[in-house]
C-alpha cells in the first residue's frame, strides 16, 4: 500500500481554503488504495533550523533539537509520497517554513552537480519517492502562486527526485461556492488524486481545469477593494 503525507501548512487547519480544496484530492488517493495522514503544520511544536549542520557531521541523520520534529522525520522516512499544502504568504507560513528546512537529516551531502546546481541524496531508508505541491492563494493571478511552486521543487532537486508539476488554485475562495463549474473542478481533483496514486502524475489537461480563473479578473478585483474599503469605514 502506498503511505502518502499530507503536511498542511494553513494556519486554518480545517477550516482553511486549503482543506477545502484539498479534501477531494484526497478522496482521491485514498479510493485509489493509498493511506494518507494529515499532518496540520500548526498543530506541531517545531523550532527553527538554526544552520548548524550536525545532522551531516556529528549526528549523522538526526536533528539535535529534541521536538515534534523527531516524530515527524521518523514517519517522513516511511511515507512514499509528500504532500506539501498550503496557501500563498510571503511566501509560506511560518510554521510550515520550520518545517521544511528541519527537512535536512533526510537528505546526505553524497554531492553531484546537475543542471548547473549542487544536489545532495535522500539516505537509503528514506522511502520518499514523490513530493508534490498542492498549493491555493487568494489573489486572482496563477503566477502568484509560483514562488511557492518553486520551493517544492527545490525540495524536490533537493531529494533528487523527478519533478511533478504542483496542483495550483488561485483565488481558492470562490470554489465554495455551489456552482456547476466549481462541482466539476472538485471532481477533477478527486480524479487528479487517484491518478497520482495509480499512475504517479496528473494529466496537464487535469491541472490546467482546476486552475481556470471562476471570476473575471476586474470584477474580482474590485469586489476586493470594495471589501475593504467598507470594513476600514466601518472601523473608523
Amino acid at each position: 500500500m502506498t503511505k502518502v503525507t499530507v503536511i498542511i501548512g494553513s494556519p486554518k487547519m480545517e477550516k482553511g481554503n486549503t482543506s477545502f480544496v484539498l479534501a477531494p484530492f484526497i478522496k482521491g488517493m485514498e479510493e485509489a488504495g493509498a493511506s494518507v495522514e494529515l499532518i496540520f503544520a500548526k498543530k506541531l511544536k517545531i523550532r527553527p533550523c538554526i544552520g548548524c549542520f550536525k545532522c551531516w557531521r556529528e549526528t549523522i541523520g538526526e536533528c539535535f533539537q529534541q521536538d515534534d520534529m523527531e516524530e515527524l522525520l521518523t514517519k517522513l522516512r516511511e511515507t512514499n509520497i509528500l504532500v506539501i499544502a498550503t496557501p500563498t504568504y510571503a511566501p509560506l507560513p511560518g510554521e510550515l517554513q520550520n518545517i521544511l528546512n528541519r527537512l535536512v537529516p533526510l537528505v546526505e551531502p553524497i554531492l553531484e552537480f546537475r543542471e548547473g546546481r549542487t544536489r545532495a541524496k535522500p539516505h537509503d531508508e528514506v522511502k520518499i519517492t514523490k513530493i508534490i505541491g498542492f498549493i491555493v492563494g487568494a489573489w486572482w493571478e496563477l503566477a502568484n502562486l509560483d514562488a511557492v511552486a518553486k520551493i517544492v521543487e527545490e525540495l524536490t532537486e533537493l531529494f533528487s527526485l523527478e519533478l511533478t508539476d504542483a496542483v495550483r488554485r488561485p483565488h481558492a475562495s470562490l470554489l465554495r461556492h455551489e456552482t456547476n463549474l466549481n462541482k466539476s473542478i472538485l471532481q477533477r481533483l478527486e480524479k487528479a488524486g487517484y491518478e497520482f496514486i495509480t499512475e504517479r502524475k496528473i494529466d496537464k489537461s487535469d491541472l490546467e481545469f482546476i486552475r481556470q480563473p471562476l471570476a473575471k479578473q476586474e470584477d474580482y478585483l474590485a469586489r476586493g477593494t470594495q471589501n475593504y474599503l467598507k470594513r476600514k469605514a466601518e472601523h473608523k
